[in-house]
């Protein structure tokens, strides 16, 4: 029999490993006080996860944050929680299908309308590893919400964010464009489908389109920033189930809740993007755990990224607007 002592201090050697492991997942956090007193934040997606502790944190430091959801039962509800979460009120909903264009350019024209100024756009909503959908104008549905939606809805409001210069434009990609690629024969999918290589094809369309966006906007200034949130417990991964069985099993999930990050630990770095005073003549660059990364060689291409503008303004209608 192992001696009671023994017991005690693997116990404690156990327990100070695990926490040292979480911690190091966690990851890298905003701790500065900034303020954002008076500033207009527009946040996609934000009626859970990332998104939702986003405006939280937001909201806590003077923000008037408005989340754009397709639900607008949801995002109500979390405009609840998050009133009663921070004692803040000025929290707007709107509806906002990014798989819709129509529902795109009605929210803007919407938004233009009622709201006079700008001054942060976080294009956070996304989905991930889905079975091959389309959106409603005919688009991979990866594709049409993670890249195109966010590519009309930046570009319909960027006469606001210019005329509230200084102002920023943060970009929800992830660690996992290194894996994508830009198809440039295939880019709706329609000769071959990968649920992964599709997330992974529109997270480095992320990338893309915030340095070129970056190089468009120049002495604007609207700064733009993309980030990589880290591995995030939140129901991104909801899909999962159809790629990896493994994944419904509750002991396997477990693992993940004490591996991933928590969704508030995933929000640091979009905050960080969003307000940290010392990213203000930067732009166009990649940001993880609250830190500037390089990002994949195929996300440096400039060639790639014209190209990639180019086909999503015919894709969106917008190179009809600007012809």
């Amino acid at each position: 029999m192992i001696p009671f002592t023994y017991v005690v201090v693997y116990s404690s050697i156990a327990f100070i490993a695990l926490l040292l492991i979480r911690l190091f997942i966690q990851g890298g956090r905003f701790n500065k006080s900034t303020r954002c007193d008076g500033k207009v934040i527009l946040i996609t997606g934000a009626n859970t996860g990332i998104g939702k502790e986003t405006a939280q944190e937001l909201l806590k430091r003077g923000g008037k944050v408005y989340i754009a959801c397709r639900s607008l039962q949801k995002a109500t509800q979390a405009k609840k929680e998050l009133m009663e979460e921070t004692g803040e009120l000025d929290i707007h909903v709107r509806e906002l299908d990014l798989s819709s264009l129509e529902s795109v350019r009605n929210f803007a024209k919407r938004f233009l309308a009622e709201e006079p100024r700008l001054d942060i756009l976080i294009n956070n909503a996304g989905v991930m590893a889905c079975p091959k959908t389309l959106t409603k104008d005919g688009f991979e549905m990866q594709f049409g919400v993670n890249h195109l939606g966010h590519f009309l809805l930046t570009n319909l409001l960027l006469d606001r964010l210019k005329a509230s210069a200084p102002s920023r434009i943060v970009n929800l990609s992830s660690l996992a464009h290194k894996f994508g690629q830009i198809n440039k024969d295939d880019l709706n999918s329609e000769k071959s489908y990968s649920e992964l290589g599709a997330y992974n094809q529109s997270k480095l369309a992320n990338l893309l389109f915030t340095k070129e966006l970056a190089k468009r906007l120049e002495g604007s200034g609207v700064t733009t920033y993309a980030v990589h949130p880290g591995a995030v417990y939140t129901d991104l991964q909801r899909h999962f189930g159809t790629l990896f069985f493994l994944l419904d099993n509750f002991v396997v999930r477990s693992l993940m809740q004490f591996t991933f990050k928590t969704p508030k630990e995933g929000a640091q770095t979009s905050v960080y993007a969003a307000l940290d005073e010392d990213l203000s003549n930067k732009t166009g660059r990649y940001y993880a755990d609250c830190q500037e990364v390089k990002p994949s060689k195929a996300a440096e291409n400039e060639e790639t990224a014209r190209w990639l503008w180019k086909v999503s303004e015919e894709m969106t209608g917008l190179s009809k607007k600007t012809s």
